[in-house]
């Protein structure tokens, strides 16, 4: 390629991505190798770098997968600032979704440099401000120190010292390595041509304030970051490394880094931390454990059904209530992320008001069968109570509805998936989960709430225990039971009283990955363990003997723990 057709080639490479939307990973490399070659080979005028970064916003604009490229972009972009000759002073190239500057600096005169960006982020060009703060709809703001001067290359008249900036208005081209993090801002830069060495340890730091994609109204935790281009291989991530948050709103972050590059803000959209590999197994378990659950809560339902002297008693009446509950927490958890693929914010937050409430329900339900367990065991003279199932009734559906309706009266905004908002996509779509996005409302209306229920489950396991244990010795010589009879007591009424939960609440800090691995296997031995206990040849006995449901129901307790929590 010659030095005089490179403006057509480049015009002609414009004209054929214009038809295209999608970009193959061949394709991709075809391109950007051509364009490498025209920005070395070339004299970058500033017509020839508009047309170089015209051609980048459209593969920006594209469908295409640009993860492997993101390095090699975000270097053909720079070398068109730092080869771009033609102009004097200054010269801005702007493009849909990308903006470069170039600003030559006298190094003894310089006392400092600023470089905004306005943007209604509605698909129109972004207007660039130098030393100038942007009136309206500011996106990205970067101030250099005067600290800067010492960094610059000795000038000369034939190439002065030059500041690069640069803006990407579509955060595609980056891809967060941390896991339960998202990008939420856009991606601005600043970098010295020819450098006389690589600009970090700045005295005074570069401030950089950037404008939130997803407003972070819920004040989740947000983390200044920079593109390190030797990470993942030599693909580039995120590092956090000499930046710091300096401080953050709803709408903004600023921080203040000590060295130039990209940078950006990170926001974390997850409560828990989980590798990768066990992440992976624990969302095998979550899934086949609900739908394990669900076939047998949905059995155990129509068997009560099915069979009105099992449904007689109190305590059967309970258990299909604590199993309908169970039963529709699992199914809507199962139906959950596909639901909430359909992007409709309206339907993402009832799926996510319905899973709160069934959750809510089961953890009330429990609560109930150690009130009735404890009105049967504990206090068996002397109590009655007219309309009794109706009040259970009452209590055990109304309370989380009263519950619910609060929180979508006070915040409707705490039901949600980060997944709806008006702001460009992100690229992490883990998220994909219509559940509680508030940390307050989270902590109040499930963790405390369930807290209260199972401290009560407790003190009433072993008051219950201590009456079987009164019965024991009082029994008539020649009727005791034995170990094994015990033990199956005992666990029985862990099941039924959901105490099995309370494991949820310690998985943090070192031991969580054994404890969500013991939490869930526990529960599928117990599982095993009830089966076996069962006599299948008389099925009246089995079911109305509790055991086998309140297994089946754990596998939704332990499984379903986690995503509850996300």
């Amino acid at each position: 390629m010659r030095r005089e057709n490179a403006l057509d080639v480049v015009e002609m490479i414009e004209g054929l991505l214009r038809n295209q939307s999608t970009l193959n990973y061949q394709e991709l490399v075809t391109v950007l190798n051509k364009l490498e070659d025209v920005v070395n080979l070339s004299v970058v005028t500033p017509n020839l770098g508009q047309a170089l970064i015209n051609i980048i916003s459209d593969i920006l604009e594209s469908d295409s997968n640009l993860l492997p490229f993101t390095n090699t972009i975000l270097n053909i972009t720079e070398a068109v600032g730092d080869r771009m000759v033609g102009y004097e002073g200054s010269s801005t190239l702007i493009a849909p979704a990308i903006a470069i500057s170039v600003v030559d600096v006298v190094p003894e005169q310089f006392g400092s440099l600023t470089f905004g960006v306005s943007s209604d982020r509605a698909g129109t060009k972004p207007e660039i401000f130098i030393n100038r703060y942007p009136f309206n709809s500011t996106v990205a703001f970067i101030s250099l120190p005067s600290a800067l001067q010492h960094s610059f290359p000795q000038s000369n008249h034939q190439s002065p010292p030059r500041v690069t900036f640069q803006f990407f208005g579509i955060p595609v081209l980056f891809k967060s390595s941390q896991k339960g993090h998202v990008l939420n801002t856009f991606v601005v830069s600043a970098s010295v041509t020819n450098a006389s060495s690589p600009i970090k340890d700045l005295d005074e730091d570069v401030k950089v304030t950037l404008h939130h994609l997803i407003p972070n109204t819920l004040y989740r935790d947000v983390q200044c970051v920079y593109w390190n281009f030797n990470k993942n291989d030599g693909h580039g991530g995120w590092d956090d490394y000499g930046c710091r948050r300096y401080n953050s709103s709803s709408d903004y972050t600023t921080c203040l880094c000590d060295h130039l590059t990209h940078f950006g803000v990170l926001l974390d959209v997850s409560r828990t931390q989980v590798d990768p590999a066990n992440e992976q197994i624990l969302t095998i378990i979550t899934y086949v454990g609900c739908g394990v659950s669900s076939l047998f809560l949905g059995i155990t339902v129509l068997t009560y059904t099915a069979f009105e002297k099992l449904r007689r008693d109190y305590p059967s009446q309970i258990l299909i209530n604590l199993s309908l509950a169970l039963l529709g927490l699992n199914l809507v958890f199962l139906v959950n992320s596909w639901l909430s693929s359909w992007g409709l914010y309206g339907l993402c937050v009832a799926v996510a008001s319905t899973l709160h409430y069934f959750l809510l329900a089961s953890f009330t339900w429990m609560g109930l069968e150690a009130v009735n367990m404890y009105f049967a065991l504990v206090k068996v003279f002397n109590v009655y109570v007219p309309s009794y199932i109706l009040k259970f009734c009452a209590l055990g559906w109304g309370i989380p509805l009263v519950i619910c309706v609060l929180v979508l009266i006070v915040n409707r905004e705490a039901y949600g998936s980060l997944l709806y908002t008006d702001a460009q996509p992100t690229l992490d779509n883990s998220d994909n989960f219509c559940w509680l996005q508030d940390n307050v409302t989270f902590y109040v209306s499930v963790v405390a709430y369930a807290v209260l229920i199972f401290l009560f489950n407790i003190a009433v396991f072993v008051v219950v225990l201590i009456q079987i244990r009164h019965m024991r010795v009082n029994s008539p010589a020649g009727t005791s039971r034995g170990l094994i009879h015990d033990l199956k007591g005992v666990a029985s009424l862990t099941l039924l009283l959901g105490l099995t939960w309370t494991v949820g609440f310690f998985t943090w800090g070192p031991a969580r990955i054994v404890l969500l691995y013991l939490f869930s296997g526990l529960n599928t031995l117990q599982a095993k363990y009830c089966k076996r206990a069962c006599n299948y040849e008389d099925m009246s006995s089995c079911i109305s003997s509790k055991e086998e449901l309140v297994a089946k129901q754990l596998l939704i307790e332990s499984d379903c723990y986690t995503a509850a929590q996300q």
